[in-house]
């Protein structure tokens, strides 16, 4: 009879204790569906005590294949249709141009060609670093190993121009911009490089030969640096020092 009667009473303190653990807002079975809160707003159970907000019970449970998700229709204009058509070509985001590439070497071909200070005034190091690369690999067919001398010359080169053009200009230029247009009429260089492999440079003809490739990078590289810059009138001022810079490059290919 006590056990019976302790039985009893612990099922009541049970049921007691699963009346008070649920929250006020949590919907039991057997109640109704709809509940409200503190302030008076409308709620909706979801079946496993839980209240939604109204916005929610009119929403449309779409079966993606994977999982299931509640789609809003309360100023939603999220399509879904974005596809990898829309995203940018890859070497658009790599910075590279062919189009530009193509443009700035035919400018550093013709040094008569009026230059494009738009497609000049951006920093493109695809072409300087091909042109380096093959100037460094002709010198080593001719039997010359000058990877290091090419690349540091040509950093230092690019640094000094960078002060100089500073100083000179009134608008300011960024050091990739100038190692940019450098690298560019470094092309002539790699012409005179992969002429030494088959022929020597020391002698009348290759020192001419020579003289003329320097003049060429100069006046193309002096050209494109003041259109950038803007610089009208002061070419030849452009020109002087990177005639001293092309001419120690002149001078690895010919010694």
């Amino acid at each position: 009879m006590r056990e019976a009667v302790a039985n009893y009473l612990r099922m009541e303190d049970l049921q007691k204790f699963d009346q008070d653990f649920y929250h006020s807002g949590f919907n039991i079975d057997g109640q109704d569906n709809y509940t409200y809160d503190a302030s008076g707003q409308h709620y909706q159970n979801d079946g496993c005590g839980t209240p939604l907000p109204e916005e929610y019970m009119h929403s449309e449970m779409t079966y993606t294949g994977q999982i299931l998700q509640a789609t809003k229709h309360v100023g939603s204009t999220y399509t879904g249709t974005d596809t990898f058509d829309d995203e940018p070509p890859l070497l658009e985001e790599l910075g590279i141009n062919f189009e530009n590439i193509w443009q700035k070497t035919l400018t550093v071909l013709n040094p008569f060609k009026p230059a494009d200070g738009r497609i000049m005034n951006e920093t493109d190091l695809t072409g300087p670093v091909v042109f380096c690369v093959a100037l460094g690999a002709t010198l080593l067919l001719a039997g010359k190993a000058h990877f290091g001398y090419v690349y540091g010359i040509s950093a230092l080169g690019c640094l000094g121009m960078y002060t100089l053009l500073n100083l000179m200009s009134v608008t300011e230029v960024s050091y990739g911009c100038v190692a940019s247009v450098l690298g560019y009429c470094l092309l002539p260089m790699v012409s005179l490089s992969s002429f030494a492999v088959f022929f020597s440079l020391q002698g009348i003809l290759g020192t001419i030969f020579a003289l003329v490739i320097i003049l060429w990078c100069s006046v193309s590289a002096s050209k494109i640096l003041i259109c950038t810059l803007a610089m009208e009138g002061q070419q030849l001022l452009i020109a002087y020092p990177c005639a001293l810079l092309y001419g120690v490059f002149a001078l690895l290919t010919v010694f």
